[in-house]
């Protein structure tokens, strides 16, 4: 049986709350459910502030509005991540720093950030890579020497800590994915969470399509209207009640993940050991939280063998980013630099299948054949 790269894992109560959502006749969001998702995410990590949004790239398009990005401002991400960490502050007219990862680890070498910040530099941009934390005190450290504002990307950061708080809490502001790849999911979806008080009224107008429409409905104000710019970015309560059946088994899910990526690495590590490939490296200051299974090939040949072996055995693995300062789209936008380990990663990363109901024996299987398939240099210690 074909083993595919990812399956959305349902915990049985989406539907029964999406029929209580329909119920009630309100669906286009803010609504009952939509608030208990919010008060979950408040309560369980003291962020500030969260709001649903359909997207994490939603959520950070509200984030770059937040932040008053103008044209020229400068802001630092790393190379190796999804185009909608640039996307986002580019469509306000910034122009993208591009910093690159640890020799080790795809995160931003936050030892690096330091000598890319100039007068015009007005946002970090950490990107936690499977839900592994950067060095947050380095980059705070800076943020409040430089008066930089630090937006945390916890895309696939869920449920994942930095010596003991949790990730998208450290920043002024955070977005999650809930998209459905990732652990806790609702097809498509993301959140805002706004840790600086500063934030949460206007983050709330930008919210509801520039207006004071939120203020209106507690009673705040007699009437609403336009009063900022924004969008709609708030999902329905359709997506929202299946995200909150997802909250509910939070803890099983973490606990299961865990225990398939702790399966990988055991049957890896000794085919690693023999250099045939890398491992992810856990700094002490993170913790895991199986959002993503990986190994970093020697070369990008090893890779696509790879790739292509386990395709042709029906188990599909798949490569990740491309480093962003080499896309088609900003190639004539970037000051040359050389990014090598983002570049590294875009061409040696391969993720191995991990989701909720992939079975011991699965991983078993696969790891056999990545033994098969490397056989040949064992064998012959190439």
């Amino acid at each position: 049986m074909m083993i595919p790269f990812n399956k959305p894992y349902l915990t049985g109560k989406e539907t029964h709350y999406i029929y209580q959502a329909v119920s009630t006749g309100k669906l286009s969001g803010n609504g009952k459910f939509t608030k208990l998702c919010q008060q979950y995410f408040e309560d369980r990590y003291g962020f500030k502030k969260c709001l649903l949004t359909t997207s994490c790239t939603d959520a950070l398009e509200m984030a770059a509005i937040l932040c008053d990005i103008m044209p020229g401002d400068e802001v630092i991400i790393p190379s190796y991540t999804f185009v909608s960490t640039a996307l986002a502050f580019v469509r306000q007219g910034a122009n993208i720093i591009f910093a690159d990862s640890y020799t080790n680890n795809p995160n931003i070498d936050a030892e690096l950030i330091e000598s890319l910040i100039t007068s015009r530099t007005k946002v970090i941009v950490p990107v936690h890579y499977a839900g592994v934390a950067c060095d947050m005190d380095k980059i705070m450290f800076l943020a409040n020497k430089y008066n930089i504002l630090v937006v945390e990307d916890a895309a696939q950061a869920i449920d994942s800590f930095y010596n003991g708080r949790p990730l998208g809490s450290i920043g002024h502001l955070s977005t999650f994915s809930f998209h459905e790849t990732k652990n806790i999911i609702s097809g498509e979806g993301g959140m805002l969470a706004i840790n600086d008080e500063r934030f949460i009224h206007r983050a709330e107008i930008i919210w509801e399509k520039g207006t004071n429409r939120a203020e209106f409905f507690r009673g705040e104000v007699n009437k609403y209207g336009w009063v900022d710019i924004g969008s709609s970015f708030l999902p329905s309560e359709i997506i929202a009640a299946f995200l909150y059946a997802q909250l509910e088994n939070l803890e099983d899910i973490q606990a299961n993940r865990k225990i398939l990526w702790n399966s990988y690495y055991d049957k890896l590590k000794p085919l690693a050991e023999l250099g045939l490939f890398k491992l992810p490296v856990i700094p002490t200051f993170s913790t895991n939280n199986a959002h993503m299974f990986y190994l970093i090939c020697n070369n990008f040949e090893d890779r696509s063998t790879l790739i292509q072996k386990l395709k042709e055995n029906d188990i599909l693995a798949v490569f990740h980013y491309l480093s962003l300062h080499s896309s088609n789209y900003y190639a004539d936008k970037y000051n040359g630099a050389l990014l090598p380990n983002c570049d590294k990663f875009a061409d040696c990363l391969v993720r191995l299948p991990l989701f909720y109901e992939l079975k011991e024996s699965d991983i078993l299987r696969i790891s056999n054949l990545i033994k098969s398939i490397f056989d040949f240099k064992i064998r012959h210690k190439i």
